[in-house]
């Protein structure tokens, strides 16, 4: 795993929980949303973990709708709790962000 495969993996919880806040939206679509924006390739392997981690920490809800190109789907949506995490993390990103721009400067 490269560096900043790492990297990722400390952040993907928060861009995640971002992308469903933009709208209610379902697993592979995630994964689409992400590795268009992101120019780096994940899959749903990767994804499904940190949705159930999300719901069970109440950052996400789900509801089951129908698909129009088959089965049933899980859409996930952003609770107000997620919310809160999503400031968290910005913050924290923020700060992080500010830490290396100052030691990098020097």
């Amino acid at each position: 795993m490269n560096e900043y495969s790492q990297i990722l993996k400390g952040v993907l919880e928060g861009i995640v929980l971002m992308i469903i806040k933009r709208k209610e939206t379902y697993g592979y679509e995630i994964v689409q949303t992400f590795n268009k924006n992101s120019g780096f390739t994940i899959c749903e392997g990767t994804i499904y973990p940190l949705l159930i981690r999300s719901e069970k920490n109440n950052w996400i809800t789900t509801t089951m709708k129908k698909s129009e190109l088959g089965p049933m789907r899980k859409y996930y949506s952003v609770t107000n709790e997620g919310l809160e995490k999503i400031n968290k993390f910005k913050q924290n990103f923020e700060n992080i962000n500010e830490l290396v721009n100052k030691i990098w400067e020097e």
